[in-house]
């Protein structure tokens, strides 16, 4: 395992428990791989990645099967027990060296500068502090380190943007793992001091209903080449 601590302070072993959103997360995840379309975003996403990459809220693992053969390892940060154990079953069948390990967004038990590229996959949406998970993410990458992200969050036009907003407040994050609507990934990553790179904004299921957690967006950023933080 070449998971090591870093700089960040030690969060829990378990620092999420949701096991009855996960259960059936990892249900729907399954399905939704042929029946939305996500296997194929899934592919895109992970297009032509090399070297070390560090997988940040690495779910159930199915983007595990996606990494092509130029990636030489993949440490695969997972904070929910239930989804971790399927996240082990997932690397055990990978083509790429997965090492999948405890840990929290804001708190990366890994050294500073390790990994040539990262990956967030529906992630950013439910940490807790979204700033510190981002500036942790920027210091495990090297200097002009490579970000792969799809996830979504706000769109749709405003009586969409209200609705995703009252349900942030009220209803969706205890029913969905913490999860929250509103929030907007490509902004967040410009504000933690990432390099945009070229994304796409997209509907999921794409053709399908417009539900408030169907506007994502898969793209790329990368951590500055001369950034010394």
């Amino acid at each position: 395992m070449s998971v090591r601590p870093g700089r960040s302070r030690a969060v829990p072993r378990d620092a999420v428990h949701h096991p009855l959103f996960a259960r059936c997360y990892a249900r729907f995840s399954v399905s939704a791989e042929t029946r939305t379309g996500m296997g194929r975003v899934r592919e895109r996403l992970l297009d032509g990645l090399s070297g070390r990459v560090i997988e940040v809220g690495a779910g159930n693992g199915l983007n595990f099967s996606h990494y092509p053969g130029t990636v030489s390892e993949v440490v695969a940060i997972e904070p929910e027990r239930v989804l971790r154990q399927w996240a082990v079953e997932a690397a055990l069948r990978a083509q790429v060296p997965v090492d999948v390990a405890p840990g929290a967004a804001e708190a990366l038990p890994v050294k500073s500068e390790a990994f040539d590229a990262a990956v967030v996959s529906l992630v950013l949406c439910s940490v807790r502090d979204v700033p510190r998970a981002l500036g942790e993410l920027r210091r495990v990458l090297r200097p002009g380190g490579e970000v792969r992200f799809f996830e979504h969050g706000r769109d749709g036009g405003r009586v969409m943007s209200f609705t995703q907003r009252a349900l942030d407040r009220t209803l969706w994050p205890p029913l969905s793992g913490g999860c929250h609507l509103s929030r907007e990934p490509v902004a967040a990553l410009r504000e933690a001091g990432f390099t945009l790179g070229p994304y796409r904004r997209m509907r999921m299921p794409e053709n399908g209903p417009a539900l408030p957690s169907s506007y994502c967006v898969l793209g790329t950023a990368w951590r500055p080449p001369g950034d010394g933080a």
